[in-house]
């Protein structure tokens, strides 16, 4: 301890000092994100008209960036392992360049020489009386360029969090020490609009009591953040974190009491938020920093079970390929960790994989879900690697589907204003069915009211909810598990098939002049519908016909009840005023379920083997 102690202060410098000793032709390494070094980084900018070719490298930064100003181009050369807004026009001039790479392997470069660093200029906190300094706010590829560069210059800052973990740097293996008391750059929350609430609500309804989030920075993690206050012991293990989970920690929620690996750990390799998130994380037990190397290893994302990784997206074309890092041929961002936790996640027992992203773009004039990507675009997560898309409009589920499946999901979860020519593209490339058509009342925001929960007599969960346009192999699979008996019932005719021509029917459903609810369960990951129930309206009589088919091992279970209650919900919501019915005279089950839930008594005729039967389903009527 005494030997550290006697070498500090002959280690201390001005920050104009600490860079004298940067020379032409260096590659230096400049730290991540809130923990940028601001005063190493001005100094190093002041000396641009004196050196040559010195090449700047780091990820994201949120600080200044005058090295990358067009006046010290020849001073200067950056390359970005991810673009942000500060190095943006200068990647698009051509007056820096961008490395496509996994934030995973990024430390790898480094240490293993193909990337070798000169000098690392890095920010900490004051050492401790051991001598050790924690690299705050943001450790994630900044240990790897510290421990690899040839001298490293530090910025000493009082207000930097001291983080636990991984984290640490001894005052040893620091060449000159800068004192600072510059606050820390903070990254306020935005306000969570309409759209962001919506896809948070989609991202909520796929997360299980006990899983494992990563999540980035942004309105839309912050608005699935918002909607977990009812779930429970969710943990954390992300290249990132921002303010919104300290509220869900308080309250309980987030806990890591059911992860595998860090049990009771919130796990991540930087933070991006406020003074309150700095002061969160600043000396707690509860958050373990780690480098990118072991944050972003799929490998060890997938030892938690139920991962579910939220990344961003600028565009995904209808055979489900995604691009996050390019707007065209304009490099925008980089790969970061979408792929590290896209790939961690789909490993995970029970994991989930999602990109989320708004419909559309520039005021809703252009459409993000698109026939294919822009010419130059980028593709991060391939084909194979996604599973579910997830816009203000719904969930698509793409993970094992075909270009088909692909193609009428993700129309579906499109803003209702350009899936008609989605749609067109479609039909035109083949990818769909020449005769399919694109469905509009998808679209209602609204239509969470048409969804319930509810537990079948056997103690299996099941999900009530309007028929999509996707579901059309799942009725088919509906129609193939029903017997004979049951289908004559629910037909009145001998169905020997169900193609496509028939079934599509069925599934493109308006929503106003018909409505068809599904009740679905899953057997694994394996989704199926069990019963369907639905009605047309007669607008002239305002009364809609109704019925209703149960899978036969379904039945007596409490289904239909279940489908009838929620679809006269769904009616009396449309300002429908009768419901009628045409029954066998043999479907006992059927006739049982009217009789029970009839809000009023019920008119019924019996003829040539059909009862008919009409009600109001308006209780004071």
């Amino acid at each position: 301890m005494t030997n550290w102690q006697e070498k500090y202060q002959s280690k201390v410098s001005t920050a104009s000092e600490a860079v004298t000793n940067i020379r032409s032709g260096q590659r230096v390494f400049i730290g991540s994100g809130a923990a940028e070094p601001q005063l190493l980084v001005k100094a190093l900018s002041a000396r641009g008209q004196e050196l040559a070719d010195t090449q700047i490298t780091h990820i994201l930064t949120l600080g200044v960036a005058p090295y990358a100003d067009p006046k010290l181009e020849d001073g200067f050369r950056h390359n970005a392992l991810f673009i942000g807004p500060n190095v943006r026009d200068a990647v698009a001039e051509g007056r820096a360049d961008f490395t496509p790479v996994f934030l995973s392997e990024v430390p790898r470069l480094f240490r293993r020489g193909k990337m070798p660093i000169d000098v690392a200029l890095i920010q900490v906190t004051p050492p401790d009386e051991h001598g050790y300094c924690s690299y705050g706010v943001s450790i994630d590829v900044t240990k790897a360029g510290a421990e690899s560069a040839r001298y490293v210059v530090a910025e000493i800052n009082p207000n930097m969090p001291r983080t636990l973990g991984d984290c640490f740097i001894h005052i040893d293996n620091i060449d000159l020490l800068v004192p600072s008391d510059v606050p820390i750059i903070e990254v306020p929350a935005g306000k969570i609009d309409k759209v962001a609430k919506e896809i948070g609500q989609h991202i909520a309804d796929l997360i299980q009591d006990g899983s494992t989030l990563q999540l980035g920075i942004g309105t839309i993690p912050d608005a699935v953040l918002s909607c977990l206050g009812d779930k429970k012991d969710l943990g954390i293990h992300s290249e990132m974190l921002s303010d919104g989970v300290i509220d869900l920690v308080e309250k309980g929620v987030i806990n890591g009491s059911r992860k595998n690996i860090h049990t009771g750990k919130i796990v991540v390799s930087f933070v991006l938020g406020t003074r309150r998130l700095y002061d969160f994380v600043d000396n707690n037990p509860m958050c373990e920093f780690h480098p990118s190397e072991f944050t972003n290893d799929p490998f060890r994302i997938a030892q938690n079970d139920r991962v579910v990784a939220i990344n961003s997206a600028l565009q995904v074309d209808l055979t489900g390929q995604v691009c996050a890092d390019s707007l065209g041929t304009y490099f925008y961002s980089g790969i970061g960790g979408q792929v590290d936790f896209i790939r961690g996640a789909s490993r995970s027992h029970q994991g989930r994989p999602i990109i989320a992203l708004p419909s559309t773009a520039s005021g809703g004039k252009v459409s993000r879900i698109v026939p294919t990507l822009t010419p130059g675009a980028g593709v991060v997560t391939s084909r194979g690697d996604v599973h579910y898309v997830v816009t203000e409009f719904g969930i698509a589920d793409l993970h094992g589907k075909t270009i088909r499946e692909r193609a009428m999901a993700l129309i579906h979860i499109a803003h209702p204003d350009h899936r008609e020519q989605l749609m067109e593209e479609a039909r035109n490339r083949k990818l769909v069915y020449s005769d399919q058509v694109a469905i509009y009342g998808h679209g209602d925001l609204n239509r969470r009211s048409f969804e319930r929960k509810f537990t079948s007599a056997s103690g299996k969960g099941i999900h009530t909810r309007p028929v999509l346009p996707t579901d059309e192999d799942m009725m088919r699979d509906l129609f193939y598990r029903c017997s004979e008996e049951t289908l004559y019932h629910r037909f009145f005719t001998k169905m020997r098939s169900m193609p496509h021509r028939k079934l599509k029917k069925f599934v493109n459903i308006d929503y106003v002049n018909t409505m068809a609810l599904a009740s679905v369960t899953h057997e694994d990951e394996h989704e199926m519908i069990v019963a369907v129930g639905r009605y047309s309206v007669d607008k002239s009589s305002n009364a809609a016909e109704v019925a209703f088919i149960v899978r036969d091992d379904w039945q007596g279970q409490g289904v239909g009840i279940a489908m009838f209650n929620q679809l006269l919900k769904v009616a009396r919501k449309r300002g429908i005023g009768r419901f009628t019915a045409d029954v066998l005279h043999d479907n006992a089950r059927m006739l049982h379920i009217f009789h029970k839930c009839a809000p009023t008594s019920i008119e019924s005729t019996l003829e040539g083997g059909i009862y008919h039967l009409s009600f109001s389903i308006r209780p004071g009527d």
